[in-house]
């Protein structure tokens, strides 16, 4: 099978064609980062504008790259949501014209599904396993006892952990999207020197919480001197990665007992972060539990997670109508 992918459901604009005979995906990004960096985040409207100028010759240079045509094509999935409602509508729009011009089935995939099925375009996944799902928008644990069922464990009360590496970053002066430059300054970091909360860490919940960390790492950058010097900004990095990936880390250890599953994965933006992927590692070998990260080019926003979601659903003879909408905010929910 042979599945196109489309991914606009923020910033990026992203098209893959996965081949489920070699177990190959080519996938192509177009960054919307300078765009937005000058807001110091993503600006909806434009967002939308950029993919409607980007998408079709996007999945022209494609195709031309990989030598096909839509009539080679066993199908097409576009990530139908969540995300920015009118960035998806492009995606979708775009989605739906092509399946109907080439007569192919269409499948709308969620956004967090592709995210966690990203990491079987790294490695063969071993299952049941926990899931970590961790970005700007979303902290999640998910117990997947195979493809297509997922149960939600928990999720964050309020913040989701990039958000507050990105809201940190924003405060120190740091480059839009803050997260890799925190990741990179914080190995330079001397750790306890600011005493930041470990927010939910000790309780029973399967429940995290990180609107009280931003408070207290924003109150300890307003009380250093400006301009702020290099040790201190090194050290606030290092502090403030050490107790998110506590949390992270704690809970997902604790469930992965808890239901006695032989492996744990990382889904989302910020399952790139280093210093989380390290630990993660580390205390998986330690229970004897399987773990391979994804690469990071498909920790971030990508067709190709989208394609590999979508041979899944029509694998099972899943399809979609062409009335098919979008939707901005959705759980993930199992579809066998």
């Amino acid at each position: 099978m042979k599945i196109l992918g489309i991914e606009t459901s923020c910033d990026d604009t992203s098209v893959a064609v996965y081949d489920s005979d070699t177990h190959r995906a080519a996938n192509l990004i177009s960054s919307q980062v300078d765009l937005h960096d000058h807001f110091g985040g993503v600006v909806p409207e434009l967002a939308s504008r950029a993919h409607l100028v980007n998408l079709l010759p996007l999945v022209d240079v494609l195709l031309r790259q990989e030598d096909l045509e839509l009539a080679d094509l066993d199908g097409i999935a576009v990530t139908a949501g969540p995300g920015l409602i009118g960035a998806l509508l492009v995606g979708l729009s775009t989605g739906k014209a092509l399946a109907l011009a080439a007569d192919l089935p269409l499948v709308g995939i969620h956004h967090i599904e592709g995210h966690i099925l990203a990491n079987a375009l790294t490695c063969e996944m071993v299952l049941p396993a926990v899931v970590l799902v961790v970005s700007g928008g979303h902290t999640e644990l998910i117990h997947m006892p195979r493809v297509g069922v997922y149960e939600r464990l928990g999720g964050t009360l309020d913040d989701a952990a990039g958000e507050a590496f990105d809201k940190t970053a924003k405060l120190l002066g740091l480059p839009y999207p803050g997260g890799p430059h925190i990741d990179r300054l914080a190995r330079k970091g001397r750790p306890g020197r600011f005493d930041l909360p470990r927010p939910l860490l000790k309780d029973d919940r399967c429940a995290f919480s990180f609107s009280g960390l931003k408070t207290a790492v924003r109150l300890v950058i307003e009380g250093l001197p400006r301009p702020i010097p290099e040790q201190d900004l090194w050290d606030v990095c290092r502090d403030l990665q050490d107790a998110i990936v506590d949390v992270l880390a704690g809970k997902l250890f604790v469930q992965a007992e808890r239901l006695g599953a032989p492996a744990v994965y990382l889904a989302g933006g910020v399952a790139a972060n280093g210093w989380l992927r390290d630990r993660i590692q580390a205390e998986a070998d330690c229970r004897g539990l399987a773990f391979t990260p994804p690469k990071p080019l498909y920790c971030t926003d990508n067709a190709a997670m989208i394609a590999m979601a979508g041979y899944h659903h029509l694998a099972a003879g899943r399809r979609d109508p062409l009335t098919l909408d979008s939707f901005a905010r959705a759980p993930l929910s199992s579809w066998r």
